[in-house]
């Protein structure tokens, strides 16, 4: 069997098998690009006074406590901690979505926000599925546009290098 032929099969089916979640990761990708630059993606960060954090972690957990949107009740709920001293603000992102930003002086609460950034990550990555989606459906859609993209590359470059050959004999008959 001819490689061309090979070639085209291999296109043909590679792009059928990885299509819907190589439009996922391109979709969520492009917003990715943007979390940044759109407030409804992620919440912008809201600078404080302070330059030097003053707030203790017990006063962190008050204060979050405090806010009924974000649902924290102890350090449990609790995802991850941000703190920006040079902004003089502190982040902090409930399990729920929810990020709450701090003065980290004032200890007053800056923003309360939802934050679409980390769902959009998941679903890019394909956890928000499951871990053995991400390895049985895009880790192999992966593979699979890398390998279309080494055949198309190969494709373009040797009809590329044949038109060029026919271009060039074609110029020659003409000039005998």
């Amino acid at each position: 069997m001819k490689y061309n032929r090979v070639n085209r099969k291999i296109h043909y089916w590679g792009s059928a098998i990885c299509a819907l979640p190589i439009l996922i990761i391109l979709v969520t990708g492009l917003l990715l690009i943007f979390k940044k630059d759109s407030n409804w993606i992620q919440p912008p960060t809201i600078r404080g006074v302070a330059k030097q954090p003053e707030i203790t972690f017990a006063e962190v957990l008050e204060v979050a406590k405090a806010s009924d949107k974000i649902a924290i009740n102890n350090w449990s709920d609790i995802n991850r901690l941000d703190v920006r001293p040079s902004k003089g603000m502190l982040k902090i992102r409930s399990n729920n979505g929810w990020e709450l930003q701090i003065d980290t002086k004032t200890k007053d609460i800056l923003s309360l926000e939802y934050r679409r950034s980390d769902i959009i990550e998941a679903i890019h990555t394909g956890t928000f599925f499951s871990k053995l989606v991400s390895y049985t459906v895009f880790l192999p859609a992966a593979v699979i546009l890398l390998l279309l993209w080494i055949t198309g590359l190969y494709l373009f470059v040797t009809m590329t290098i044949t038109k060029r050959k026919n271009r060039n004999r074609r110029l020659r008959v003409r000039n005998v």
